[in-house]
């Protein structure tokens, strides 16, 4: 990409284009031989006509359509939600053989990272012991050893803000920034204790109860889950047993797996006290796990984006998809989730499905989904933020074409809905909402043991027990929020470095995180971000 250029046209097929840089009125731009002037100031990241462009016209980008034109718009105007609404193209199956070329790979299959291996096949990228509690009457008991395990572990850090308020307290000026841990790490193989607190568990319909169970199983299976322990109260909607039901059938899993439930026990002390025991056992065993080389085969990348913005769909979005198919070409895994992101590309997926089956699959999902939202009030086409449209993305399809590039071009290996784990080499489509923690949240319990996670407006959004890999979509955002962000895509356009470059920069960083040489922004904050699905209407 020529750094030179304030436009780009992402397709032939276009006939908008979008700001790289702020472009005032007036200027002019040679376009596919024609000379066009700029008639409205072109915020960057936005995007201007490359025609003149009556009511009803539809707007293309990514080469199909994003939006119907509700005004007039001149040659060289500025589109905006005052001119433009959501389109997308119509869909259905056809039985079209997808031609698709695997990228070069350059000796990635001879490439390791260093993972903890599972009976399952699965590899870790982390060693977790994870808190589980059926119903939120357990939250409180969770809060007490998690104060407990953490400090005596030696994995609890000093609070800063808490070292600075005591500064203020004894009158100094001065305000520090420290962190320590309070007691040196007891096991050196164990990466964390994990808590996964949630509001769930009773008071929904039956059907939210299994939507929950099923994601706590998939926590559970996860590859960074050496095993669990698991606090009830017995009387809620999502019993033991229904999680007991989904490890050994849905989820085919034999952790270890330890159950406490209160309404079994005399007191409460004397529950936790037999939680502390006998959990502390089964963590001297799981210390004796050591990471080992394994082949980048056994990653398992999910793809997720959060706070995007105009370049992300340009520069990020992109990026993550070759690193996808390359991870793919060499017999790894992806999962792309927010399916209310994948409207108006449906049709492109389709085509990249396997077989009828698994195609009528996504497109029933993708139609019920959004029947759902249509019933109160809402819809796939009222999913952009006010950041999204401040930032250029101003109806979703634009969006979605943009974010469905994280995918990259591989076919389409399976489509599982929330509650299923990804099990199929290549590229899976999971539904989740595109709301960035419930997504993620359904990424790492559905099958991902590392998540590439684009941004152009910026999250500190993070998973429990999955590192989360921050990749902005411009070069502004690592200097304005440089504590969150990870990797610099936006070199692509402010300093032009080749997407190829950029991708092989990124495998390399992916090897370092997922070996536990390097951790990442969310993990230093200890962003452990948890948020099951509560199967309504969520975008």
């Amino acid at each position: 990409m020529d750094i030179l250029k304030k436009n780009l046209i992402i397709s032939p097929k276009d006939n908008v284009s979008v700001a790289l840089v702020s472009i005032k009125k007036g200027e002019n731009f040679s376009v596919n031989g024609s000379n066009i002037v700029i008639t409205d100031d072109i915020p960057v990241k936005h995007k201007f006509a490359l025609e003149s462009l009556d009511v009803g016209d539809i707007v293309t980008m990514y080469g199909v359509p994003v939006g119907k034109a509700i005004k007039s718009i001149e040659e060289g105007g500025l589109i905006t939600t005052e001119n433009l609404k959501h389109v997308a193209a119509p869909y259905q199956y056809k039985n079209t053989n997808y031609n698709y070329e695997k990228p070069f790979t350059n000796g990635l299959d001879r490439k390791t990272f260093l993972g903890y291996h599972r009976k399952d096949g699965q590899v870790g990228t982390s060693n977790y012991w994870i808190f589980v509690p059926m119903v939120f009457c357990q939250n409180r008991n969770l809060k007490v050893l998690k104060e407990a395990f953490e400090a005596e572990l030696g994995f609890k850090k000093e609070n800063p803000y808490r070292l600075k308020l005591r500064s203020l307290v004894n009158g100094n000026s001065e305000i520090p920034y420290e962190e320590e841990v309070l007691n040196q790490k007891v096991f050196n193989n164990i990466d964390g204790i994990k808590f996964l607190t949630h509001e769930g568990g009773c008071g929904g319909t039956k059907d939210d109860a299994q939507a929950l169970v099923n994601l706590l199983a998939g926590y559970i299976k996860n590859p960074n889950v050496a095993g669990a322990t698991v606090m009830s109260l017995g009387c809620q909607h999502a019993q033991m047993s229904m999680l007991q039901d989904a490890l050994h059938e849905r989820f085919s899993t034999d952790k270890p797996v330890l159950y406490f439930e209160q309404q079994q026990y005399a007191t409460e002390n004397n529950m936790l006290t037999e939680a502390i025991k006998e959990t502390y056992t089964a963590l001297e065993k799981v210390n004796q796990i050591e990471r080992q080389p394994t082949p980048l085969s056994k990653l398992s990348i999910g793809l997720e984006c959060g706070g995007s913005d105009g370049f992300s769909g340009i520069t990020a979005n992109p990026l993550m998809g070759v690193v996808s198919d390359k991870i793919n070409a060499i017999g790894g895994k992806s999962i792309l989730s927010e399916f209310p992101e994948l409207c108006g590309v449906e049709q492109d997926l389709i085509d990249r499905c396997p077989n009828e089956d698994v195609a009528k699959k996504f497109i029933y999902i993708m139609e019920s989904y959004n029947g759902q939202a249509k019933k109160v009030g809402s819809g796939f086409d009222m999913n952009p933020s006010p950041g999204n449209i401040k930032d250029g993305l101003i109806t979703d399809a634009i969006k979605s074409a943009g974010a469905a590039t994280k995918g990259g071009r591989a076919p389409v290996a399976d489509v599982i809905d929330y509650g299923e784990y990804a099990t199929k080499q290549g590229l899976n489509l999971l539904c989740t909402p595109g709301n960035d923690v419930e997504s993620t949240t359904g990424l790492a319990g559905f099958g991902a043991n590392i998540i590439l996670f684009s941004t152009g407006l910026g999250t500190p959004t993070g998973n429990v027990i999955c590192p989360v890999i921050k990749i902005s979509s411009n070069s502004m955002l690592p200097v304005k929020m440089k504590d969150i962000i990870d990797f610099d895509a936006g070199r692509m356009i402010s300093e032009n470095v080749s997407q190829e470059s950029l991708s092989e920069e990124l495998i390399d960083l992916i090897i370092e995180v997922a070996s536990g040489r390097h951790q990442t922004c969310a993990t230093k904050l200890e962003q452990d971000d948890f948020i099951p699905w509560k199967r309504g209407v969520s975008l």
